[in-house]
């Protein structure tokens, strides 16, 4: 089965963890969101989302951080800060080297995708990881105290800023990273992974082509709500929903996708909002999507592919 997952985030990356287990990685693209990049943070190229995602499928992210490399340093950290520099946006040394490397890359005219599938290889990840374009297009909020870039408010100001919208700077300019949307084309199935619906996953939907590639493709989609009991497991998801003027529940990020999904799995304890949902056109499955172990999140990626396979089935 031929799968295309679209990512960010934390939650995309514990869902991915999954997932590996149950397709071949031959048979997996991952297309992660960019809008949260940093082009030119203490010069180097910051990718957060590309990074959380290849380091959690090369088996060597700080599971318990959520982000960065397990067991790293940070040396060039410390030393930074006696040197006068803000060093709000924590940079482990491993860390470092993956953002040295990217920056080193993309100066000698590489493009993002190619230094991600390179990147990715050398840690030995064996599906393909595309970022969902080569252009910089950062997610800025639009905040009381002004216009933010996504990582300081999220990080620097720890998302305490009201919010009262959400840009994509520049999408409209972009194009889909090469693949893309030959793999959407050729996917059996789509998964919307559990990413924060508006940062995670909107840029990508944003992207020219990439959403009409999805409604198009002969494939079923699948989205999993990353919003459980009216609250996100993990980041300020309910905060940009709001400020969107969106519900903060599973039917709100089913309204999101809704000009293209089949299938909303959602938690057990939202099964109550299954009528809501279906209302919007789609076949709800319920499944305990809090990702607290692996055998959690193996059982999810399985609870998804198999009503994907069912959908399929009956079309």
């Amino acid at each position: 089965m031929s799968v295309v997952a679209l990512a960010g985030g934390v939650g995309a990356a514990r869902f991915l963890e999954g997932l590996v287990q149950v397709v071949p990685p031959e048979e997996l693209t991952v297309i992660v969101n960019t809008g949260d990049d940093m082009a030119n943070f203490m010069g180097l190229y910051i990718s957060p989302d590309v990074d959380i995602v290849t380091y959690t499928l090369a088996g060597i992210v700080d599971h318990k951080k959520g982000w960065g490399i397990e067991g790293d340093t940070f040396h060039a950290l410390q030393a930074l800060q006696k040197l006068g520099f803000d060093t709000w946006f924590s940079l482990g040394d491993q860390d470092l080297g993956t953002h040295l490397a990217r920056t080193a890359m993309l100066q000698q005219g590489w493009s993002l995708s190619k230094a991600t599938q390179a990147i990715s290889e050398l840690l030995g990840v064996r599906c393909r990881i595309i970022p969902m374009t080569e252009q910089w297009v950062p997610t800025r909020i639009v905040t009381d105290v002004g216009l933010i870039h996504f990582e300081e408010y999220l990080v620097k100001r720890k998302a305490q800023d009201a919010v009262e919208d959400v840009l994509f700077d520049g999408i409209d300019r972009t194009v889909p990273s090469p693949g893309v949307l030959d793999a959407l084309e050729q996917a059996e199935t789509i998964v919307v992974c559990p990413s924060n619906p508006i940062v995670s996953i909107g840029p990508i939907l944003a992207v020219p082509h990439i959403k009409p590639g999805i409604m198009k493709a002969d494939a079923v989609k699948v989205a999993v709500s990353p919003i459980i009991g009216g609250k996100p497991v993990k980041g300020p998801a309910d905060k940009l929903m709001e400020g969107k003027g969106i519900e903060v529940s599973a039917v709100g990020v089913a309204q999101i996708y809704e000009e293209f999904l089949d299938i909303m799995v959602i938690d057990k304890e939202d099964q109550h909002l299954t009528p809501r949902i279906e209302e919007l056109g789609m076949r709800v499955v319920i499944e305990q999507t809090h990702m607290t172990s692996m055998a959690r999140k193996k059982k999810l990626a399985q609870t998804v592919l198999a009503a994907a396979r069912e959908q399929k089935r009956k079309s």
